[in-house]
């Protein structure tokens, strides 16, 4: 028996050829968009180093600045999308449970790289860190 001039075999083959590359297309699509696992031990050891520089007052930028640092590579492993760090945050404001610690982390992070902030409040700097923390768990990194 034919089918526009082909037997049933070669269209049942035809066929099957045709979902067998479908399926590999999809699923080599699938393992592309798969978020990285992250190296929880190096995550872990970066954050505590961050806390340890809240010792001294005049560590505490540096150790806002590391970890933003630290929760945007997170954010970059975890294939949020977006060309800047604000925009991953955007990407991933629905798997974060405080966003607005996060955005308050981030927007003094700023302060101090752009404006030049001299003086840190001790309350600002652990609801930075606290945001910058319960995003870093969210995403798996602690």
């Amino acid at each position: 028996m034919s089918i526009v001039g082909l037997d049933v075999t070669s269209t049942t083959i035809v066929i099957v050829a045709a979902a067998v590359l479908v399926v590999l297309g999809i699923g080599g699509w699938f393992l592309r968009r798969r978020p990285k696992k992250l190296n929880l031990a190096e995550f872990q050891e970066r954050w505590q180093s961050a806390q340890g520089l809240c010792a001294k007052q005049e560590t505490w930028p540096l150790a806002i600045i590391n970890a933003d640092k630290l929760l945007d590579e997170a954010l970059k492993k975890r294939k949020y999308k977006g060309k800047t760090m604000g925009e991953r945050m955007v990407a991933a404001q629905h798997d974060i449970t405080d966003n607005d610690s996060l955005w308050y982390g981030h927007k003094l992070r700023n302060k101090l790289v752009h404006e030049d902030l001299k003086k840190l409040k001790k309350k600002d700097v652990m609801t930075a860190l606290i945001g910058f923390r319960e995003a870093l768990k969210d995403l798996g990194a602690l």
